[in-house]
């Protein structure tokens, strides 16, 4: 008699968790890059521009979470705002090869399954992340790379265009400065201020001048979530590097570098240096730090960014966020475009260092 109340107890435990509704948890943390990004070399243009672009990715996240969607799809959501923007590394935005190319590279994951999917060096799909979650979604893989994945992709009846699609005049001449100064920028190189100039025939100031391009900026960007049924999930694009040469792959792609979930842990979406996010397996190792030595998602991703990184010459940070919405966003560079917004509605976008982190 024990055994069966034992079994119907266990029974009602199990649906009682899953059935669990973490409406009044629901987050959501986006990032769109870190760098020498100061106050002092921010135009107030630039600056709203950029807290504009911000917010709307955070509110087109939020706007599904509210209407019961999930996790994945709210980060597919915030992460395409950013990649249709040319004002970050990703999609439009992307910077361009040694070649005069631009190769894409994004990621996603799932914290409830484990299952993602990741593609690098593409040149025609134009929301990367997509790319990403069909590779996760349709094909047995984890990573597919160069004209493979972008065949992939229009067999998916992904949006495809002419690789002309993602010329921007400001990354262009950004690698004209790179290869001048023949080294790899991780995105831009200019140390003073640009007075902002207006389209003579509309009056309007034209988005690529307000493209910020002071010192080194990783204009990578992320997402993590947490949905009404417990899930976590995170997605990461970028551009790669300015004038990077051999089919160079960031950690972006990279799942446990540059992405990483996990609902028994945390999720998280990085940027920066890429070589040094790969070797110190930055995603994984704040998971990693929560399973098995306790920590909370911020002590976690302290002592890696904050630590580890800083120890082996790594610059950049991460967005972290774990089941019951508390979030980290910290990085060691001198500033990182970054946000959240809680089931609330309560929003918060951050750019600089002296602006409080959570």
């Amino acid at each position: 008699m024990k055994t069966i109340y034992s079994f119907i107890f266990c029974c009602f435990i199990a649906h009682t968790s899953f059935s669990q509704d973490f409406s009044d948890k629901i987050t959501l943390v986006i990032h769109g890059g870190a760098g020498t990004i100061t106050r002092a070399n921010m135009t107030a243009e630039k600056e709203k521009a950029y807290r504009e672009a911000l917010n709307l990715a955070l509110q087109n996240g939020y706007s599904v979470l509210k209407q019961g969607g999930t996790s994945l799809q709210a980060v597919e959501a915030a992460i395409m705002v950013m990649e249709n923007s040319p004002l970050f590394n990703a999609g439009k935005g992307a910077v361009f090869t040694n070649e005069g190319k631009n190769e894409l590279d994004a990621s996603i994951m799932e914290g409830k399954t484990l299952k993602a999917g990741a593609i690098a060096g593409v040149t025609t799909i134009k929301n990367p992340i997509r790319g990403a979650i069909a590779v996760m979604e349709k094909s047995p893989h984890v990573l597919m790379a160069g004209k493979g994945a972008d065949l992939f992709a229009k067999e998916q009846g992904l949006e495809i265009v002419d690789p002309s699609y993602f010329y921007t005049e400001a990354r262009y001449k950004a690698l004209q400065e790179a290869k001048k100064e023949e080294k790899i920028e991780l995105d831009h190189s200019e140390n003073t201020k640009k007075e902002i100039r207006k389209n003579p025939k509309t009056g309007f100031i034209n988005v690529e001048e307000l493209i910020f391009t002071e010192g080194k900026k990783f204009g990578t960007v992320g997402c993590v979530a947490l949905d009404k049924f417990g899930n976590l999930a995170a997605g990461t694009s970028t551009g790669g590097m300015t004038n990077k040469r051999y089919g160079r792959v960031g950690d972006a792609p990279i799942i446990g570098a540059g992405t990483y979930a996990n609902n028994e842990t945390c999720a998280v979406s990085a940027t920066g240096h890429g070589e040094f996010f790969i070797r110190s397996v930055v995603a994984y190792d704040i998971s990693a730090l929560m399973e098995y030595k306790g920590l909370s998602v911020k002590d976690a991703a302290n002592e890696v960014v904050m630590k580890k990184l800083v120890q082996r010459g790594g610059e950049g940070g991460v967005i972290a966020l774990d089941r019951n919405g508390n979030i980290a966003m910290l990085f060691n560079s001198e500033g990182m475009y970054r946000g959240y917004i809680k089931g609330d509605g309560k929003s918060e976008i951050m750019i600089y260092k002296d602006e409080a982190d959570k």
